[in-house]
């Protein structure tokens, strides 16, 4: 697409995110699937590569806009309902990708990869598309190492949500690095992929108590 951009070369402040930077060297003592089990009921506990890192869980407007965007997705691609249908579109899931275990916000399947769910308390298969709701204290982990991780999984889209900005960034993984195919503002009304069956309307998903989104075929 012409209008696709490297997210290097917009990123603010012009860091590269999708590179480790010198200050992200490993830890000598690696963090196990046991420092996860016993984090917090507070923190979201997350490992990439062999670091624990425990963030706080979001404040409710961060929780408010991600289930508003999972509900207004839910009905027409997890349900099919005023939509395809052909997806899973889960809250929080719980992702061993290798030896990483991330928590994005949102992530969803083709079921035509995934025709069921797993019987364990975590996903082994890279997801198809992940969403991100940016915050002060998660945004350079969520921009930095965890799109690295997820585009080294092959995971094929990823959104960036920032409720402070009213703004969506829409990424593609092309080559393995991730382009930006389009950043929607608050009064937009938009086909973004990997759901461009629908249109949405994104000023709805800043409105406390109204739906986020309007989809309309």
């Amino acid at each position: 697409m012409s209008g696709e951009r490297s997210l290097a070369r917009v990123s603010r402040r012009g860091i590269d995110w999708f590179r480790a930077g010198p200050a992200e060297v490993e830890r000598v003592k690696r963090a196990t699937y046991e420092d996860v089990l016993s984090a917090p009921e507070n923190k979201v506990a997350e490992i990439l590569d062999g670091e624990l890192f425990m963030s706080p869980r979001p404040v409710p407007r961060h929780s408010l806009v991600s289930s508003e965007l999972g509900m207004a997705l839910g009905n027409p691609f997890h349900r099919g309902s005023g939509g395809p249908g052909g997806w899973w579109i889960l809250d929080e899931p719980e992702l061993h990708l290798g030896e990483h275990v991330l928590v994005p916000d949102l992530a969803g399947w083709r079921r035509e990869r995934l025709p069921a769910l797993p019987e364990e308390a975590f996903f082994s298969r890279a997801p198809d598309w992940v969403c991100e709701v940016l915050s002060p204290s998660t945004e350079r982990l969520d921009r930095g190492r965890k799109l690295r991780v997820y585009a080294e999984a092959g995971v094929g889209h990823a959104w960036l949500v920032q409720p402070a900005e009213q703004m969506v960034e829409v990424l593609r993984l092309r080559d393995g690095a991730w382009t930006i195919v389009v950043v929607c503002g608050d009064a937009d009304r938009v086909r973004v992929e990997p759901f461009d069956a629908i249109e949405l309307e994104l000023g709805r998903l800043w409105a406390d108590g109204s739906p986020a989104l309007n989809p309309t075929p």
